[in-house]
Protein backbone atom coordinates (compact mmCIF):
# COMPACT_ATOMS: atom_id res chain seq x y z
CA UNK A 1 0.00 0.00 0.00
CA UNK A 2 1.31 3.34 -0.76
CA UNK A 3 2.39 5.56 1.93
CA UNK A 4 3.55 8.34 0.01
CA UNK A 5 1.73 11.96 -1.29
CA UNK A 6 3.58 13.71 -4.35
CA UNK A 7 4.60 16.79 -3.27
CA UNK A 8 2.37 18.86 -5.32
CA UNK A 9 -0.34 17.41 -3.31
CA UNK A 10 1.01 18.64 -0.05
CA UNK A 11 2.09 21.66 -1.57
CA UNK A 12 -1.27 22.30 -2.92
CA UNK A 13 -3.42 22.01 0.63
CA UNK A 14 -0.27 23.82 2.05
CA UNK A 15 -1.55 26.74 0.24
CA UNK A 16 -5.17 25.94 0.40
CA UNK A 17 -4.70 26.63 -3.33
CA UNK A 18 -8.05 24.78 -4.57
CA UNK A 19 -9.70 25.54 -7.80
CA UNK A 20 -13.83 26.00 -7.30
CA UNK A 21 -14.41 23.27 -9.16
CA UNK A 22 -16.85 19.98 -7.70
CA UNK A 23 -16.17 16.52 -8.90
CA UNK A 24 -17.74 13.31 -9.16
CA UNK A 25 -16.75 10.03 -7.69
CA UNK A 26 -16.14 6.78 -9.62
CA UNK A 27 -16.19 4.21 -7.72
CA UNK A 28 -16.14 0.33 -8.03
CA UNK A 29 -18.43 -2.36 -6.73
CA UNK A 30 -21.29 -1.74 -10.13
CA UNK A 31 -23.11 0.98 -8.41
CA UNK A 32 -24.59 3.47 -10.67
CA UNK A 33 -21.53 6.19 -9.93
CA UNK A 34 -23.18 7.90 -13.06
CA UNK A 35 -26.88 8.45 -11.57
CA UNK A 36 -28.67 11.90 -11.48
CA UNK A 37 -26.13 13.16 -14.83
CA UNK A 38 -27.78 16.76 -15.11
CA UNK A 39 -27.87 17.05 -11.36
CA UNK A 40 -24.20 18.47 -10.65
CA UNK A 41 -24.71 21.13 -13.65
CA UNK A 42 -27.52 22.54 -12.61
CA UNK A 43 -26.52 22.99 -8.79
CA UNK A 44 -23.57 24.51 -10.10
CA UNK A 45 -25.14 26.63 -12.41
CA UNK A 46 -27.51 27.51 -9.23
CA UNK A 47 -24.77 28.10 -7.23
CA UNK A 48 -22.67 31.08 -9.54
CA UNK A 49 -26.28 32.70 -10.14
CA UNK A 50 -26.82 32.93 -6.27
CA UNK A 51 -24.60 32.89 -4.07
CA UNK A 52 -21.57 34.48 -6.17
CA UNK A 53 -19.19 31.17 -6.75
CA UNK A 54 -17.20 30.82 -9.82
CA UNK A 55 -17.39 27.35 -10.62
CA UNK A 56 -16.67 25.42 -13.34
CA UNK A 57 -19.83 24.79 -15.31
CA UNK A 58 -18.77 21.30 -16.36
CA UNK A 59 -17.95 19.12 -13.02
CA UNK A 60 -14.92 16.32 -13.54
CA UNK A 61 -15.36 13.33 -12.57
CA UNK A 62 -12.46 11.54 -10.67
CA UNK A 63 -11.66 7.75 -9.43
CA UNK A 64 -11.79 7.04 -5.40
CA UNK A 65 -7.89 6.30 -6.11
CA UNK A 66 -6.55 9.40 -7.94
CA UNK A 67 -4.32 11.83 -6.52
CA UNK A 68 -6.80 13.92 -8.94
CA UNK A 69 -9.34 14.51 -6.08
CA UNK A 70 -6.53 16.67 -4.08
CA UNK A 71 -7.34 19.38 -6.85
CA UNK A 72 -11.05 19.34 -5.71
CA UNK A 73 -12.47 20.62 -2.80
CA UNK A 74 -15.74 19.11 -3.02
CA UNK A 75 -16.13 15.83 -4.36
CA UNK A 76 -19.69 14.42 -4.58
CA UNK A 77 -21.12 10.71 -4.89
CA UNK A 78 -24.31 8.93 -5.74
CA UNK A 79 -26.08 5.98 -6.74
CA UNK A 80 -28.29 3.49 -6.03
CA UNK A 81 -26.21 0.23 -5.47
CA UNK A 82 -23.20 -1.88 -4.20
CA UNK A 83 -19.87 0.30 -3.43
CA UNK A 84 -16.40 -1.07 -2.95
CA UNK A 85 -13.31 0.72 -2.25
CA UNK A 86 -9.91 -1.09 -2.27
CA UNK A 87 -7.44 -0.40 0.56
CA UNK A 88 -5.55 2.10 -1.57
CA UNK A 89 -9.45 3.75 -2.33
CA UNK A 90 -9.76 3.97 1.42
CA UNK A 91 -6.36 5.39 2.42
CA UNK A 92 -6.61 7.92 -0.81
CA UNK A 93 -9.82 9.21 0.55
CA UNK A 94 -9.15 9.49 4.18
CA UNK A 95 -6.10 11.72 3.20
CA UNK A 96 -8.14 13.63 1.19
CA UNK A 97 -10.46 13.97 3.83
CA UNK A 98 -8.26 14.63 6.55
CA UNK A 99 -6.29 17.27 4.58
CA UNK A 100 -9.17 19.45 3.94
CA UNK A 101 -10.89 17.75 1.67
CA UNK A 102 -14.85 17.14 1.60
CA UNK A 103 -16.74 14.13 0.11
CA UNK A 104 -20.60 14.37 -0.09
CA UNK A 105 -22.87 10.92 -0.30
CA UNK A 106 -26.44 11.98 -1.98
CA UNK A 107 -28.44 8.50 -1.27
CA UNK A 108 -30.52 7.81 -4.31
CA UNK A 109 -31.83 4.96 -2.72
CA UNK A 110 -30.30 1.67 -1.60
CA UNK A 111 -26.43 3.21 -1.13
CA UNK A 112 -26.80 3.54 2.40
CA UNK A 113 -25.88 -0.49 3.10
CA UNK A 114 -22.76 -0.61 0.95
CA UNK A 115 -21.41 2.98 1.89
CA UNK A 116 -21.31 2.50 5.79
CA UNK A 117 -19.79 -0.95 4.97
CA UNK A 118 -17.03 0.88 2.76
CA UNK A 119 -16.50 3.10 5.65
CA UNK A 120 -15.24 1.15 8.31
CA UNK A 121 -12.31 1.16 5.72
CA UNK A 122 -11.94 4.77 4.88
CA UNK A 123 -12.17 5.69 8.97
CA UNK A 124 -12.12 2.84 10.87
CA UNK A 125 -11.81 4.62 14.33
CA UNK A 126 -14.59 6.88 13.42
CA UNK A 127 -18.33 6.73 13.60
CA UNK A 128 -21.23 8.07 11.46
CA UNK A 129 -22.88 10.64 13.61
CA UNK A 130 -26.55 12.46 12.63
CA UNK A 131 -25.88 16.37 12.29
CA UNK A 132 -28.33 18.29 14.36
CA UNK A 133 -30.67 21.11 12.60
CA UNK A 134 -28.50 23.68 14.87
CA UNK A 135 -25.47 22.53 12.84
CA UNK A 136 -24.16 25.86 10.19
CA UNK A 137 -24.36 23.57 6.97
CA UNK A 138 -28.39 24.43 7.63
CA UNK A 139 -27.83 28.07 8.18
CA UNK A 140 -25.49 29.04 5.40
CA UNK A 141 -27.18 31.46 2.71
CA UNK A 142 -30.55 29.63 3.03
CA UNK A 143 -32.07 28.92 6.51
CA UNK A 144 -33.48 25.19 7.20
CA UNK A 145 -34.76 25.04 10.71
CA UNK A 146 -35.50 21.31 10.70
CA UNK A 147 -32.60 20.49 8.96
CA UNK A 148 -32.58 18.20 6.18
CA UNK A 149 -35.34 19.00 3.83
CA UNK A 150 -37.55 15.97 2.01
CA UNK A 151 -37.55 15.87 -1.41
CA UNK A 152 -38.22 12.25 -2.54
CA UNK A 153 -40.04 9.20 -0.76
CA UNK A 154 -38.16 6.43 0.03
CA UNK A 155 -38.98 4.58 2.49
CA UNK A 156 -41.37 6.87 4.44
CA UNK A 157 -38.88 7.91 6.54
CA UNK A 158 -37.94 11.34 7.69
CA UNK A 159 -34.51 12.48 6.14
CA UNK A 160 -31.48 12.57 7.84
CA UNK A 161 -27.86 14.14 7.36
CA UNK A 162 -25.06 12.05 8.76
CA UNK A 163 -21.18 13.04 9.41
CA UNK A 164 -18.19 12.44 10.03
CA UNK A 165 -15.61 15.14 11.58
CA UNK A 166 -12.28 15.59 11.79
CA UNK A 167 -12.22 17.40 15.78
CA UNK A 168 -14.49 20.15 14.41
CA UNK A 169 -14.32 20.47 11.18
CA UNK A 170 -17.21 18.23 9.07
CA UNK A 171 -15.42 16.69 6.82
CA UNK A 172 -17.96 13.99 4.94
CA UNK A 173 -21.78 14.37 5.00
CA UNK A 174 -24.61 11.80 3.75
CA UNK A 175 -27.68 12.67 3.20
CA UNK A 176 -30.54 9.75 3.62
CA UNK A 177 -34.36 9.36 3.05
CA UNK A 178 -33.66 12.95 0.72
CA UNK A 179 -32.14 12.60 -2.42
CA UNK A 180 -31.13 15.99 -3.09
CA UNK A 181 -29.66 14.84 -6.69
CA UNK A 182 -33.06 14.04 -8.31
CA UNK A 183 -33.98 17.35 -6.68
CA UNK A 184 -31.08 19.15 -8.54
CA UNK A 185 -32.03 16.99 -11.99
CA UNK A 186 -33.80 18.80 -14.83
CA UNK A 187 -37.23 19.19 -14.01
CA UNK A 188 -38.55 17.12 -16.77
CA UNK A 189 -36.48 14.27 -15.02
CA UNK A 190 -38.83 13.99 -12.00
CA UNK A 191 -41.52 16.36 -12.67
CA UNK A 192 -41.06 18.11 -9.28
CA UNK A 193 -42.50 21.25 -8.61
CA UNK A 194 -40.38 24.56 -8.59
CA UNK A 195 -40.60 24.94 -4.38
CA UNK A 196 -39.34 21.37 -3.95
CA UNK A 197 -36.60 22.07 -6.95
CA UNK A 198 -35.69 25.09 -4.82
CA UNK A 199 -35.38 23.73 -1.23
CA UNK A 200 -33.17 20.85 -2.95
CA UNK A 201 -30.78 23.52 -4.69
CA UNK A 202 -31.13 26.11 -1.67
CA UNK A 203 -29.75 23.04 0.44
CA UNK A 204 -27.07 22.01 -2.12
CA UNK A 205 -25.80 26.02 -2.13
CA UNK A 206 -25.72 25.94 1.38
CA UNK A 207 -23.25 22.81 1.51
CA UNK A 208 -21.19 23.91 -1.37
CA UNK A 209 -20.70 27.41 0.50
CA UNK A 210 -20.00 25.75 3.87
CA UNK A 211 -17.09 23.65 1.89
CA UNK A 212 -15.76 26.70 0.00
CA UNK A 213 -16.04 28.02 3.84
CA UNK A 214 -14.15 25.80 6.19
Amino acid sequence: MKKWMPLWVLLLFASQAFSQEIALLKYKGGGDWYGNPTSLPNLIQFCNEHIDTKIAENPATVEAGSVEIFQYPFIHMTGHGNVFFSEDDAENLRKYMLSGGFLHVDDNYGIKQYLERELKKVFPDKELVEIPASHAIFHQVYDFPNGLPKIHEHDNKRPQAFGIFDKDRLIFLFTYECDLGDGWENEEVHNDPLEVRLKALRMGANIVKYVFEN
